[in-house]
């Protein structure tokens, strides 16, 4: 499949493609993550080495189910915490906690800012619901209702999967395809006739190893080259006017 004319389904990644959310979660997660490294040097486990805004959380952390992203970033670190408190130490420091502080913050944000959906996508997803085409929102975040409701456009979907169905399954985390052939399966249409629309590398890598159709990759910040290098057939600035018409050959250099 070339062009997104010929798709059956589409699968829309939540923050960052639908919602401009993609910037309270990085800030969300450097805060819960900058306030733990920064007690790890008070008690002697090294410098302080903040988390980057942009290397670390596309590279460790965007598009990942919360507890893969910390998992994945202390592993960057070399750092290893227990999934959850021994009975011994009840006020450790886990990888559950540390994802539920990241949650937390990223609430607050939400409450404090609002949720503003991309324009560009809500009229793109407004032609396909006019031409019959089935659409799913899905998100590893166990936030993706609440965000959709507060941008006002959870109804333009007809299937949601989110961070609560990863847990309640047994989903594997992106970058393994679950997400997506789940959503897939509920819209009804076969995964080579759906194409899925992603921010992140995890998101676009999922999308190629599930074999769907057409993988396209949303460039917002310089990114476009990596979004290809994981999978991605065509990567764009935002999903305004025809661009998608017609994708172009993959470029990986």
């Amino acid at each position: 499949m070339r062009s997104i004319d010929d798709c059956v389904g589409v699968i829309l990644d939540t923050d960052g493609v639908i919602t401009n959310t993609a910037g309270l979660h990085a800030a969300a997660w450097k805060h819960a993550i900058d306030e733990f490294l920064l007690e790890r040097a008070h008690h002697g486990h090294g410098r302080f080495r903040p988390f980057d805004m942009q290397a670390d959380y596309l590279r460790y952390v965007d598009g990942r189910s919360r507890g893969d992203g910390v998992r994945t970033f202390l592993a960057s670190r070399s750092i290893t915490l227990p999934e959850t408190a021994p009975p011994q130490d009840p006020g450790a420091v886990t990888v559950s906690g540390l994802g539920d502080r990241k949650d937390r913050y990223f609430l607050q944000q939400v409450q404090e800012y609002g949720v503003a959906p991309f324009a560009s996508t809500i009229a793109f997803v407004r032609r396909l619901r006019e031409r019959g085409v089935a659409l799913a929102a899905a998100s590893a975040s166990r936030n993706c209702k609440t965000v959709l409701r507060a941008a006002g456009v959870a109804d333009l979907f007809e299937v949601r999967v989110d961070g609560w169905d990863v847990l309640r399954l047994g989903l594997a985390g992106k970058p393994a395809p679950d997400l997506f052939l789940e959503a897939a399966r509920r819209l009804g249409v076969p995964a080579q006739e759906c194409a899925v629309v992603e921010d992140a590398t995890a998101g676009v890598e999922a999308a190629r190893r599930g074999e769907f159709g057409l993988v396209v990759g949303i460039d917002r910040g310089g990114w476009g080259a990596e979004l290809y290098r994981h999978g991605a057939d065509i990567v764009v600035t935002d999903l305004s006017g025809t661009a998608l018409a017609a994708a172009p050959s993959r470029d990986v250099s």
